[in-house]
């Protein structure tokens, strides 16, 4: 069985990026007093995410109405903070919910290689509120969306210096982003 680590209840939590786009490497990091834990993902994983916790948390709403109020956030607890040596990189994630303590739990298992022994990777449990939930969620959009643009046909990005798209079967010209 791999290690787990658990943060319950976190302090703050962000979801962000570090780096130019086109370059810039993601993490999901939490805090509880003086401990840091910060975990690699993918831009994708963090959009999943992201989109995953707006649903949840509508979900929430239906099934517990008297619930709907949100905690304020501080902007300043959403800012990736050092160290941003991560513990593993995800490989995935999961959303879940204690109605007694009214918190959401993110569930990052590291991504496995083929040689690992079957459940040996590490687990990270980030128990938060729901309004830290949103306002990660926010965030974590707002970073995605500073990326490169998309291809409207393919959905890869596109870079500055132009971008091939299989979807053009090669009878248009490559897309330049100015």
């Amino acid at each position: 069985m791999g290690r787990t680590l658990e943060l319950n209840p976190v302090s703050s939590i962000t979801a962000d990026a570090i780096g130019q786009p086109g370059q810039r490497v993601f993490y999901l990091q939490a805090r509880q007093g003086l401990t840091t834990i910060t975990i690699e993902t993918e831009k994708e994983q963090v959009r999943a995410l992201a989109l995953g916790i707006h649903q949840f948390l509508e979900e929430l709403v239906q099934r517990f109405p008297d619930r709907a109020e949100l905690d304020r956030i501080d902007q300043r607890d959403l800012v990736l903070a050092p160290p941003f040596e991560p513990e593993f990189k995800v490989g995935q994630m999961g959303l879940g919910y204690d109605s007694d303590s009214d918190r959401v739990v993110i569930v990052a298992q590291e991504l496995q290689t083929e040689e690992a022994e079957p459940d040996s990777g590490a687990t990270a449990r980030f128990w938060i509120t729901r309004g830290q939930a949103k306002a990660m969620a926010d965030h974590s959009l707002n970073v995605v969306a500073q990326g490169r643009p998309l291809c409207p046909l393919c959905g890869r990005p596109i870079s500055a210096e132009g971008h091939f798209c299989p979807k053009r079967n090669g009878h248009a010209i490559d897309l330049i982003v100015q």
